[in-house]
């Protein structure tokens, strides 16, 4: 009997290294972003042994992190029912609170998870941190006091050291992020996350062929570890779009170290949504519309698919497969919609309401419209994908819907494009009245391309032309005062620039335009101050008829 009973704890035993070693495949497949193996790991030991709460912890962090938020919540509740190691559960759903804004509650869950450990016990602080750095809020403050009390307890904790060393870098603390992950991989040189991250740290200083030597160290160490060639690849990207001269062969370095992290992964669904984030990124919208054809043949209930397939198909001229597949994505209520899926569903119907010469059906721009101020209003700045289409529209003279384009930058002044689209959103307005068959002047829209003239001389005081278009845009107003106070201000600008730019025929054209257009303001007010203009310009173009006319007519 003592026998059975010893050899029965042996077999306890066995089981247990056997979980653990387990458990730390699992760790270590996810450190190589390798998802899909993890979660198979993971539902193997939780099968055979449900009492497993660590288990069911960090395959519920897989699902969190992947946005599946009800299979996280399930494997954490699962968790808490389990003998083993279950208040890491409440750290899971500690995160899921942060998520939602709900931070008492999240404290509280915090405050389950570490309520009955030991005085040595360090992990729990270390996994709160990271809930509050993974957390869709993140809170970089918190995760750092979290992680200095497992520091506290054991100060050369390689990944206590990685983890801080995280939350410094997302609170742009770069120097106490160096020094975190320098000592991390100092304190495990198996730790290749740590030693990664110093690249990545230059990656982001635009340090990129530092950044690229230091991943190629990494490398020379395990040329199998995937996540390397994922950074490599951001970097490669990042250098030839920051030096256009580099960019052809950075963007295929980029696209061939991505090919190789994949081919280091699973190629699990998740890994092939990455390459799809990447393929964007990149801007290879072919292969992007074939991945994601492929990953609805594997999985149709994916609803970010749907969302690459429609990025690809705009770009590559399919709107009616892009409007379709946005609005399936946008339309279910548990996705997570961004500014950008709005941009390319109103991109999509501005596209489909063009014909193949070029016209506009306004009622499908107006729809295009209405959706790209939906995508604003949840991501500014992607009115700098739009100057772009903007100035295609002012190429074919479809001035009114420039201005339209055109006036969403002209009004975000952290824009890159801030000052050209106030130009030519000022200039998008004069013409499309200016051209106006029939009809009033819209007033309103001339008051605001005067108003957006303005702001480019607080941008771009030396942008004399500003001058020009406000005379031209209160010529339309009958604003006789500041027809006069803008043309004279522009003639005095140009004239101060000397006889050189006086010369030029285009500069004398615009001056002879001012002349008569102050010479017309004065006509019924001042005549011998019209008569001097119109004599000016005559001066300067004896032919001018206009001015000719106008001094006869005067006197």
């Amino acid at each position: 009997m003592n026998k059975f009973k010893i050899f029965s704890l042996a077999m306890i035993a066995t089981a247990s290294v056997a979980n653990a070693q387990d458990i730390k495949e699992a760790k270590k497949a996810i450190d190589a972003e390798q998802f899909q193996k993890a979660k198979s790991l993971l539902k193997s030991i939780i099968k055979a042994k449900p009492s497993d709460g660590e288990a069911n912890f960090v395959l519920g962090n897989i699902y969190l992190n992947q946005s599946v938020i009800d299979s996280a919540k399930i494997y954490y509740l699962n968790g808490i029912e389990a003998a083993d190691k279950k208040n890491l559960n409440y750290i899971g759903l500690g995160q899921i609170d942060l998520d939602n804004k709900n931070a008492a509650s999240a404290q509280a869950n915090f405050a389950l998870a570490t309520k009955d450990i030991k005085r040595k016990d360090i992990e729990e602080f270390i996994y709160i941190g990271k809930a509050y750095m993974n957390s869709v809020n993140p809170d970089y403050t918190n995760a750092v006091a979290s992680l200095k009390k497992a520091l506290a307890i054991e100060p050369q904790n390689a990944n206590a050291l990685l983890a801080i060393g995280d939350a410094y870098y997302g609170a742009n603390n770069q120097n106490d992020a160096y020094k975190a992950y320098r000592d991390a991989f100092t304190a495990d040189p198996t730790l290749l996350r740590a030693k990664m991250q110093l690249g990545v740290l230059l990656k982001g200083a635009k340090s990129y062929d530092e950044a690229i030597k230091s991943f190629n160290e990494v490398i020379a160490l395990n040329p199998n570890y995937g996540p390397v060639y994922r950074e490599l690849a951001e970097t490669y990207y990042k250098w030839g779009r920051n030096k256009p001269s580099t960019a052809k062969v950075n963007l295929q370095n980029a696209i061939t170290n991505y090919e190789k992290y994949l081919s280091l992964t699973d190629y699990s669904l998740d890994s092939k949504m990455r390459h799809a984030d990447f393929l964007i990124l990149v801007k290879d919208y072919k292969s992007l519309e074939t991945v994601a054809n492929k990953m609805i043949a594997e999985d149709k209930v994916n609803p970010r698919i749907f969302r690459y397939l429609g990025y690809a198909a705009y770009e590559n001229g399919n709107v009616d497969v892009a409007i379709k597949s946005i609005e399936d994505y946008i339309k279910t209520p548990t996705n997570k919609v961004i500014g950008r899926d709005y941009l390319y569903l109103g991109l999509s119907k501005i596209k489909k309401g063009t014909n193949a010469e070029g016209a506009i059906d306004q009622a499908s721009f107006d729809a295009g419209i209405a959706d790209i101020n939906k995508a604003i209003e949840l991501e500014p700045l992607v009115v700098e994908e739009l100057n772009d289409l903007g100035k295609a529209l002012f190429g074919k003279k479809q001035f009114a819907q420039a201005a339209s384009i055109f006036e969403f930058g002209a009004n975000n002044k952290d824009s890159k494009n801030y000052l050209d689209d106030n130009v030519y959103y000022g200039i998008s307005v004069y013409y499309a009245n200016a051209n106006k068959t029939g009809g009033a002047a819209d007033a309103a829209q001339l008051a605001k391309a005067d108003a957006a003239f303005d702001r480019i001389l607080v941008a771009s005081p030396t942008y004399d032309e500003a001058y020009l278009y406000k005379g031209r845009i209160n010529n339309l107003l009958e604003k006789d005062d500041l027809i006069i106070k803008n043309y004279e201000e522009y003639v005095a600008k140009t004239t101060a620039k000397g006889a050189e730019e006086l010369a030029k025929p285009a500069t004398v054209k615009k001056i002879v335009e001012a002349y008569n257009s102050i010479g017309a303001s004065y006509a019924n007010t001042d005549k011998a101050k019209a008569i001097e203009y119109f004599n000016k310009t005559l001066v300067l173009d004896p032919a001018n008829t206009y001015a000719a006319q106008s001094v006869k007519a005067l006197k």
